[in-house]
């Protein structure tokens, strides 16, 4: 299979290898016919797999990069390494990688070209290489793709805000302010408040409409209605106060023996029959 059989013309091509074996003359015939493919107008660079990062290769400076696809395939591409091979593509340039992978450890891979920014991860394709005249197996080659922007490119999305325009300067070379005395232009409109309010509004609401049950505050009765609320809320019944009742007979004499939903909870104890009053002291909050 030959990974470096869609190089043409112009390309500026970085070629990395790790270890040659015996034939060390591959590597430099390799690299002729690459220089003859991409001609004058190209470029070809060797660097080793261990030296790469420290070519401090300029950004974009390549549109193909080949990693170990010449010599023996007995490198790992790392995540750090990866990403400088992103940093000095340049955008939609292509990736060509070859490394020796388990079958059950290929998605590892792809996904480290995933996180690194490369785009277009094709399927892994398994590459034959032979040593000393023995397959050595087994060895993937994956081929991925530079996004078509740099990276730490920015662009202003759709819907952000547009700049504000800044307001025009005065003609006497003071800024504009808005003050009160605006308020005597006539070209400062006014809401009339006469307008705020129809004849609706104006009408004052029945006395009997705002009732509410003296026990829950609502309009509708509650269940055991005795302010007479029930009547009021039937239809054509005059409302007639009813006296509260006790089911325990136990209410006058305090909240000790009164139950939860008692009408008397929270008042003094009295005598059956008696008037409730309230002193001034309960009347006036706490000092």
């Amino acid at each position: 299979m030959d990974l470096l059989g869609d190089i043409s013309s112009s390309d500026k091509v970085l070629l990395v290898w790790s270890d040659l074996g015996n034939d060390a003359d591959k590597l430099q015939s390799s690299v002729n016919t690459m220089k003859d493919k991409v001609g004058s107008d190209g470029n070809v660079s060797v660097e080793n797999f261990e030296r790469v990062k420290m070519g401090n290769h300029a950004q974009s400076s390549f549109n193909k990069i080949y990693s170990g696809c010449i010599g023996l395939p007995v490198s790992t591409h790392s995540s750090d390494i990866l990403a400088y091979f992103l940093k000095v593509l340049a955008p939609s340039g292509k990736l060509v990688i070859v490394e020796p992978c388990e079958e059950s450890n290929l998605p590892s891979v792809r996904s480290r070209l995933i996180q690194a920014g490369f785009t277009d991860c094709q399927e892994p394709v398994q590459v034959i290489v032979e040593t000393d005249g023995k397959i050595t197996s087994p060895v993937y080659s994956w081929q991925a793709t530079k996004p078509k922007f740099e990276v730490g490119a920015s662009r202003l999305l759709s819907f952000a805000k547009k700049p504000v325009e800044a307001a025009p300067a005065a003609t006497n070379g003071q800024a504009n302010k808005w003050t009160l005395d605006d308020l005597d232009d006539d070209t400062v409109e006014l809401i009339d408040e006469d307008t705020l309010l129809d004849e609706a509004d104006l009408v004052k609401p029945d006395p009997q409409s705002l009732r509410v049950c003296g026990t829950t505050g609502k309009r509708k009765a509650c269940k055991d209605c005795s302010c007479g609320l029930r009547e009021e809320l039937d239809a054509g019944k005059q409302p007639t106060q009813k006296s509260v009742t006790s089911s325990c007979g136990s209410c006058y004499l305090g909240d000790a023996f009164r139950c939860a939903s008692c009408p008397y909870l929270g008042m003094p104890a009295f005598k059956p029959g008696e008037k409730i009053q309230l002193s001034d002291r309960q009347l006036n909050a706490d000092k």
